[in-house]
């Protein structure tokens, strides 16, 4: 084969990923997706020569650079402001991806609408509804602003001489996925479609330092649709995460050139428009003021923000010769575990009992800190007694029966102590470092033993009641 047909030779490139290979493979070797390899034309070949540009402005002493055009300029929406670091910062191109029906669109709309109420020109590109049906959802949720443009289109070229015409305070466009560029072969949501709209956009929010937010789909698996190379594009990526069968929705950054990562946005949707919760301590709480059997409150850290987590178990005896365990909001593997430390450690047997372990109101408890919490849930609930009023339990429980300490206690402390819980069981080996909270007694526990002693304290039997 002569040196031209080499040259010639077709290269295939994956759908979803963008990774390329010389021959056709039935399976990406980047993203492991079945029947995304296609051909994607001749690569190019031969050595390229850069050529030097003439420049645009020239460098300078990083002191002389002026900071101020780089300061957060707040939305309006304080959870949102809370996980961008502060707001928005001009020219920042913020990806903003969660599941279908999750509320991405209600969320942008609503903080376009109270960027224009505070005096900026907000253009909102929508690319997968009609500008009638985006007007109805303004209008449901209350942001008709006269300083709120819309436009309705999916061609590339239209959309940046929209951009030329308006000069936008803030551009929102719904979704990156649906804009398709005339210049590039491919349907839109395609790998160089993808590439080539975010590249152009970039590059108009980097000129005019003009703020972008793009709508980003998800796949199957929760990953971001579309070529990995946009998530390092873009820079700052969130996940709008949310049950559809509850109100709470939260905001999450992956990544975030000018802030953190670890702060949450919670959100509650309703029928009237998607509202800030700046304070969603008591949702994760069943709000009974007696205390029930089987029932423990712990705190999870969900970035830097405690979060107040009601754990809830039931004990069932089963003649089945397989007991059954059923989780949910808990992670399955770490309540096994604690079962059968229970079992060796403690002496709590549950073998020959269907037992249940669930969170209240959807809540996530899968970090290692709410074992104690679920332990003593269970030991509850298997010895049907109550546990003292007000307690709360934080800490890792070991295979030993040991209790291991959990990060960020004192600030867990500090916030049940603020909703008015009145003893809390933590390891032995914590350090507080300083003064212990307010208005909460601190019980430090060395093992199973002495925790569920201390949970103990002060607990009334109630009679056994029979459906």
């Amino acid at each position: 084969m002569s040196s031209t047909a080499r040259a010639q030779r077709p290269v295939h490139r994956c759908t979803e990923c963008g990774w390329s290979t010389a021959k056709w493979v039935g399976r990406c070797g980047e993203c492991q997706a079945w029947g995304t390899v296609v051909e994607a034309g001749v690569a190019a070949t031969g050595p390229r020569t850069a050529v030097s540009a003439p420049l645009r402005s020239p460098a300078q002493p990083i002191a002389d650079v002026d900071a101020e055009e780089a300061r957060f300029r707040p939305t309006g929406v304080g959870e949102f402001d809370r996980v961008l670091g502060g707001g928005i910062v001009p020219g920042a191109v913020v990806l903003l991806a969660g599941e279908p029906g999750v509320g991405k669109s209600t969320l942008l709309l609503d903080v376009a609408a109270r960027a224009a109420e505070g005096g900026s020109k907000v253009l909102y590109v929508t690319g997968e509804e009609s500008a009638s049906q985006v007007r109805l959802r303004a209008e449901r949720i209350g942001a008709i602003r006269p300083g709120l443009l819309l436009a309705a289109e999916t061609d590339l070229g239209t959309v940046l001489g929209h951009i030329e015409a308006n000069d936008p305070d803030l551009l929102v466009i719904d979704s990156v996925q649906t804009i398709a560029s005339a210049q590039v072969d491919g349907s839109a949501g395609g790998v160089s479609q993808v590439r080539e709209v975010a590249a152009a956009l970039i590059a108009v929010a980097k000129r005019t330092a003009t703020p972008v937010v793009l709508v980003g789909h998800v796949t199957k698996d929760g990953s971001i649709a579309g070529p990995r190379v946009l998530e390092h594009l873009v820079d700052v990526v969130c996940q709008f995460e949310g049950d559809k069968h509850s109100e709470l929705r939260m905001v999450r950054a992956v990544k975030n050139r000018y802030g953190t990562t670890d702060e949450v946005g919670c959100f509650s949707l309703t029928e009237t428009g998607i509202h800030s919760l700046a304070d969603p301590s008591g949702l994760f709480l069943s709000g009974k003021r007696d205390p029930v059997p089987g029932t423990c409150v712990t705190v999870t850290l969900d970035g830097r923000r405690p979060m107040p987590t009601e754990i809830q178990a039931l004990t069932n005896r089963t003649v089945m010769p397989n007991a059954r365990r059923t989780t949910a909001g808990v992670d399955s593997s770490r309540v096994l575990m604690t079962l059968a430390v229970l079992g060796s450690r403690a002496g709590i047997d549950t073998s020959g009992m269907d037992i249940y372990v669930s969170t209240v109101g959807g809540a996530r408890a899968l970090e290692p800190a709410t074992d104690l919490a679920i332990a003593l849930a269970v030991v509850s609930a298997r010895q049907d007694f109550e546990l003292v009023d007000g307690l709360v339990a934080i800490g890792e429980v070991g295979l030993a029966g040991d209790l291991r300490p959990a990060v960020g206690t004192r600030r867990r402390l500090s916030e049940v102590a603020r909703l008015g819980f009145s003893r809390a069981i933590i390891p032995a080996a914590t350090d507080l470092e300083g003064a212990m909270p307010d208005g909460i007694d601190v019980v430090r526990a060395e093992d199973l033993h002495q925790a569920i002693t201390a949970a103990q304290f002060g607990v009334r039997r109630r009679p056994i009641r029979l459906a």
